[in-house]
């Protein structure tokens, strides 16, 4: 396993120098070796009967953590965080298994598996000022490079699974291409490869250490890595730090189950007979009231994924998404009707057989209905509903936003694709729909 020390005063950062490849390729071969005879490999017996999450994540950490200022910062930032690792956890039981088996199928650190509770307290639905998003807060250009999927319907930066392989496709390269040095590689996920590479090039030039703590990166890199290594030690030890981590089963959350293509939410939610929140939770990169009509499966928690499957495979075409009727008026143009209802135009179109961009007054046409924001914030009236922007103020909350704007909290929520635990910050644009006049 990839093992390095870090020292208080040599500081070596977690790197695979110095000897540490021909005891890799060692510990290759015995591991070849214990597969082949079918034995458990070493650290991984107490994984396979722990019932605790957190136990497994400790036993298959690798580094050797410093104990000094910067680490000591980071402890006691995330000890006087009042009820943070309740927070994480209840996110944890959805989200960490599924890290955790996707990072020792790489052969990775599992401390990198504490990453997203730095980026974004392990919340998917997190938005930063900088438009990074999800769990791993990918950057919209971070993720076309990676590859990740991102349109209307769908972001793949919210999704659980293909947000975290990519993320981890990523911080392997940043790995490999810095010297086999995960601070390293850390510190170039939140600042950018070439800012890094530059620093070690600067210092090696100079005949200066080239390791983290001797690089001179930005406060936020430093601030970002002292504090997942004051994670990892706090996982670590719980006991020496007086912490007591809320249990987190060892055990998948969900199990991806077939929808036969696109359904609509809140109707996949009835079928499953589990809140519709718990869903979206599971499911956070779709955006919408609908999967994407790419789409061909949801996550479902294990209890509930026999059913959902039995269910949905049951379902009409018409039953797979449920719509309204609306009556268009003068003056309607399919541009207006799909803004006042929260859908697009070319959904509109492709409900309704409609080929280019004029509507008849008079004519019926089928509208998504769950999650309808503005068809609920209007009464089902005629959806005479203006898009207006708005950036959020420091104090502003979402129930004074909607109080200002006479609209309900759970249409800024749907209007927005916000988290539902509404967290917003100032700076961020949101739509507010309003009538006109």
């Amino acid at each position: 396993m990839l093992s390095a020390l870090l020292s208080l005063a040599g500081c070596q950062a977690l790197t695979t120098g110095d000897g540490s490849g021909e005891r890799r390729d060692a510990e290759l071969a015995s591991r070849a070796q214990q597969q082949a005879s079918n034995e458990p490999l070493a650290g991984q017996a107490g994984q396979l009967h722990s019932d605790d999450l957190w136990e497994r994540l400790r036993q298959g950490m690798e580094w050797e953590l410093p104990d000094n200022g910067q680490v000591r910062i980071g402890r006691e930032y995330y000890l006087g965080q009042h009820g943070y690792f309740e927070t994480v956890a209840e996110r944890g039981a959805l989200y960490l298994h599924h890290i955790v088996e996707e990072i020792e199928r790489r052969d990775m650190p599992l401390e990198l598996a504490l990453l997203p509770f730095v980026e974004s307290t392990l919340d998917p639905f997190a938005l930063s000022s900088q438009k990074a998003m999800g769990l791993w807060q990918i950057m919209p250009a971070t993720g076309r490079n990676l590859g990740i999927e991102s349109d209307w319907w769908y972001d793949g930066r919210r999704d659980l699974r293909e947000s975290t392989a990519a993320a981890l496709d990523y911080l392997q390269y940043l790995h490999d291409t810095l010297d086999g040095d995960w601070l390293l590689a850390i510190a170039a996920y939140n600042s950018g490869e070439g800012r890094v590479g530059r620093a070690v090039s600067a210092n090696r030039a100079s005949g200066r250490d080239t390791d983290f703590w001797s690089l001179p990166l930005p406060a936020e890199t430093r601030k970002h890595v002292r504090r997942l290594l004051a994670l990892s030690s706090l996982v670590a030890e719980p006991d020496a730090w007086e912490l007591s981590l809320p249990p987190l089963t060892n055990a998948p959350a969900f199990v991806p189950v077939p929808t036969g293509g696109q359904i609509d939410l809140a109707r996949a939610a009835e079928l499953a007979d589990v809140e519709l929140a718990t869903l979206q939770a599971l499911n956070p990169g779709h955006l919408r009231w609908a999967t994407s009509p790419e789409a061909d499966e949801l996550l479902v928690p294990r209890e509930q994924a026999e059913l959902f499957q039995q269910r949905v495979a049951a379902l009409s075409p018409e039953e797979r998404l449920t719509w309204q009727h609306y009556r268009v008026q003068r003056g309607d143009s399919l541009l207006q009707i799909a803004q006042a209802f929260g859908t697009r135009v070319d959904v509109l179109r492709q409900a309704n057989g409609i080929k280019g961009s004029l509507v008849r007054e008079g004519v019926i046409l089928m509208v998504p209905r769950d999650h309808d924001p503005a068809a609920a914030a209007s009464g089902g009236a005629s959806p005479g509903l203006e898009a207006r922007d708005y950036k959020v103020r420091r104090g502003d909350s979402l129930y004074r936003i909607a109080g200002r704007f006479k609209v309900k909290v759970a249409d800024l929520i749907a209007w927005n694709s916000l988290s539902p635990t509404g967290n917003i910050h100032p700076g961020q644009q949101l739509t507010v729909y309003v009538r006109g006049g």
